[in-house]
């Protein structure tokens, strides 16, 4: 599975271009239909999980859309690297959220194994991004830099990005 950055027309001028965010890209918008219904199952919750498990499924899903943002926004190869892989992190932690709610059988199986597929797909995604940063760097040998960061900073950024997409299999 890839991940297409490059949406716009290659023949469109490039001043007629509509301006990207985030919130364009499809990783973001998976994970946030993800969010979503993730917040809606934590209302299904019983009332003695309020402010346990609720709070910590709630705080991980912001967590999730939240890094897709802000390594979005970021100008460095590392920082979009390290906030894909928080939200790819916190991805993981809802999937464990929900094999809570399995154990404790708080939602029926059907349900848990639905709202995985979807943390599955938005998985894939992020996996995608990553890919696609990781190729973009590597092929990249013409852009101007600012020197915020060492070589050592971006090499080892590199690494732990070819480290995390090699465990990330099949996505």
């Amino acid at each position: 599975m890839g991940y297409n950055v490059k949406t716009e027309k290659r023949n469109e001028p490039v001043g007629k271009r509509e301006f990207r965010t985030f919130e364009n890209l499809e990783v973001y918008q998976v994970a946030r239909e993800f969010r979503k219904k993730m917040y809606a199952v934590t209302r299904q919750l019983p009332d003695f999980e309020k402010f346990e498990l609720t709070s910590q499924v709630r705080r991980a899903a912001v967590s999730l859309t939240n890094n897709i943002a802000e390594g979005h926004g970021r100008y460095h190869f590392a920082d979009q690297v390290r906030f894909f892989l928080a939200a790819r992190g916190a991805l993981q932690e809802l999937v464990d959220d929900l094999n809570i709610f399995e154990d404790e059988k708080y939602l029926k199986p059907e349900k848990i194994a639905a709202l995985k597929n979807e943390a599955w797909r938005a998985l894939g995604l992020i996996n995608g991004y990553l890919r696609y940063l990781r190729d973009r760097k590597t092929d990249d040998r013409s852009t101007v830099r600012e020197n915020n960061y060492t070589s050592t900073e971006k090499d080892e950024a590199l690494a732990r990005l070819d480290e995390a997409l090699g465990f990330a299999a099949p996505f």
